[in-house]
Formats: C-alpha cells, structure tokens, sequence
C-alpha cells in the first residue's frame, strides 16, 4: 500500500501557498510515489472530514496563482472549535474528530502549512502522536527559527507599489500621506516596504512613537522645502505609554485581536498640530492577494519539497527553516516559542535612519 500523506493550508491566505501545494505534490509523487490528500478549508476539513485526492496533474498551473486551491480557515482550532448554539458561539474540543478522520483517510503524515497559530495547533497534534511537518508561512515574517518566510517578500511588493504610486499624488498636492500596513505585533512589512519605497516616517511596533517628534520632522522637512511626506505605519505601532488601536475582537479566532486604524490616529494627529492637509490609505489585505513574487515561488517551491524530505526521513515535529542560503529542519516548538520581532540593534534601522528616515523617536 502506498503511503499517503496530507496537505492543509491554515491561517490566513497568502502568496505562495499554492507553489508550496504544488511542490508537495510533485515532489511526493516524482520521487517517493505517495499519494497526496488535500484538506479543504485548514483544519476545518480534518475536523469534518472534507478532502479530495490531489493528483499529478491537479497541481498543474497553479504555481503563480495567488490565494489556495484548498481553501483555508484562522478561525479552525480543532481544540477549541466555534460551534453555533442558538444565538452565541461555544467552544469544543473535536480533536477527537480529527483524528478519526486521519485514521479513517489512512494519512502516515500531515504536512500543515501556516504560521503561529496553524504552528501552535500542530505542536499540540504532536503530543497527540499525530505525525506533522510544518511549512512556515506568514506575510507577517514573525515566525521565530527562521529567517523568513514565504509570503512575506509579496507583502513587501505590494507595500512598495503602493507607496510609489502615492508618492506622485502626495507631491502633486503637497500632502502628508499615511499608509498603514500590516503585520500584527511585528512591524518587518513596514521597516522594508518603507525602506523599499523611499518612506520619510516609518513607525513599528518595536519603537514607540512621539507624535509631537513626528509632526516637527514633517515640518522641519517642510521648511527645508520637502512640500510633502509619506508616512508609514504598521497596524501595531502605537504612541509611547500608549496602546495599539483595535479594531474588533473575534472571539473564535487563534489571534483574537484584530488590529488596524492606528493610520487614522496618526493621520488627525498630523493634520491638527501642523495645518497640513492629510490623507490616509489602508492598504489591509490588499497585500495578502495576488500572485507571489518570483522570490516567494523560489522559497516556497524550496519548502514543500523539503517538508516531503521530512516526512520521508519520518521527521515529526519538525519544518523547514530558512537559515541563511540553507533550508534546515527546525522543531516546531522552537518556531512559536516567541513572536519574532524587529531587534532594535537591527542593522536595518540604522540604514533607515541614515537615509534620514524618521522612526518615530
């Protein structure tokens, strides 16, 4: 009998998903001939037992395609799944349900491709004897172990598009533009989407900001003849002693914190203490669409192989990490054992604030 494995994709799309999907298969098929089972919707489709059988020639074409042909779910924690009772949402555990499915699709391994909370999730499977490999995949680049993950190149393009393309409408206006991007607690798409498109401020979450320090540099730019500024801040910056601004709770979700309108604050802020006119632009999941960049279908294409390596050398536990020009495997533990954040010893800040870049103190 063929060993069979499957492929999930939890947690919130992302470019690459697919290359990895594709990589899984071919890789699974080419060199070791196992069968490969698709799990719709993330964890959800273990839980209720929802698949199709992915063949050869079902993965072709679908490397550059943005999003997952397996559909996927952030809100799918098989230990605490939102069930609907009357009026309000309750929680239960169907771990139980997942493993009956594993057993019941006769699966020798789950390839789990996501970020902190797909990884939080397959760490308990684990200690469940469930065999897992994991896939590092996050547009948010917080994924402790390794380098980088796929994703999060497309999200830095995006950014960087989007603030060339402001640049021209604030110059021809001499406006102040704020564009707010994302990246939950760790502010990696704003440091390099702002460096990559020339940003004047850049605010993350790692360095709290001075309000009344952003809106003197902007003036003191003005005075130097800059008729405009571009602003960028990642949706969990926040000013010092204060909070990040949230947006809305959802109770069934692994993160259940949903940040986003800290643009708004900084936004007034600018345009009340400096009579200058300002605009805010929310770029929100505008970064997570779209086809990945050639970088990211290199990196994911890289990754899913090396996840069906693991699963052939029997690797439970483990994923794929990015370690300098290398793909090494990593435990899974060690990836969500802390968000990984921006240091401030970063060189990366240096070089900002050497092109004259103002990070907010």
């Amino acid at each position: 009998m063929k060993r069979r494995i499957g492929v999930l994709s939890g947690g919130g799309d992302c470019p690459g998903i697919n290359a990895v999907i594709h990589a899984v298969v071919k890789r699974a098929i080419l060199t070791y001939d196992y069968e490969v089972v698709g799990i719709l919707d993330g964890f959800e489709g273990l839980v209720e037992g929802r698949y199709r059988n992915l063949a050869y020639n079902d993965v072709s074409g679908i490397l550059p395609l943005g999003g997952t042909i397996l559909g996927a779910s952030n809100r799918a924690n098989p230990f605490r799944y939102p069930v609907r009772r009357k009026d309000e949402v309750v929680f239960e555990d169907r771990s139980k349900d997942l493993l009956e499915n594993f057993e019941k699709l006769q699966l020798s391994a789950l390839i789990a491709i996501g970020g902190d909370g797909t990884f939080h999730i397959a760490s308990e499977l684990v200690r469940l004897g469930v065999p897992v490999v994991g896939v590092p995949k996050t547009i948010d680049n917080d994924l402790n172990a390794t380098d980088i993950t796929f994703g999060f190149d497309s999200a830095v393009h995006v950014v960087t598009e989007a603030i060339d393309r402001l640049h021209t409408t604030a110059q021809s206006h001499h406006r102040v533009m704020v564009v707010e991007v994302m990246g939950r607690y760790a502010g990696w798409i704003a440091l390099h989407g702002g460096i990559a498109g020339g940003g004047d401020v850049i605010l993350i979450p790692e360095i709290p900001f001075h309000m009344e320090g952003v809106c003197n540099f902007i003036l003191e730019r003005r005075e130097k003849g800059k008729r405009f500024s571009i602003v960028v801040v990642a949706e969990g910056a926040r000013p010092l002693g204060g909070d990040m601004v949230v947006q809305r709770i959802v109770r069934e979700s692994h993160d259940q914190i949903r940040l986003g309108g800290v643009s708004h604050v900084v936004g007034r802020a600018i345009e009340e203490k400096t009579g200058l006119e300002t605009r805010v632009v929310i770029l929100g999941h505008l970064q997570r669409g779209g086809s990945p960049t050639a970088f990211d279908r290199v990196l994911a294409t890289r990754l899913g192989a090396k996840a069906v390596d693991l699963v052939a050398q029997n690797a439970f536990g483990y994923f794929p990490a990015v370690r300098g020009q290398d793909i090494v495997p990593a435990r899974i533990e060690e990836a969500i054992a802390c968000l990984k954040t921006v240091p401030l010893d970063s060189p990366l800040l240096d070089i900002a604030r050497s092109m004259g870049t103002y990070l907010g103190a």
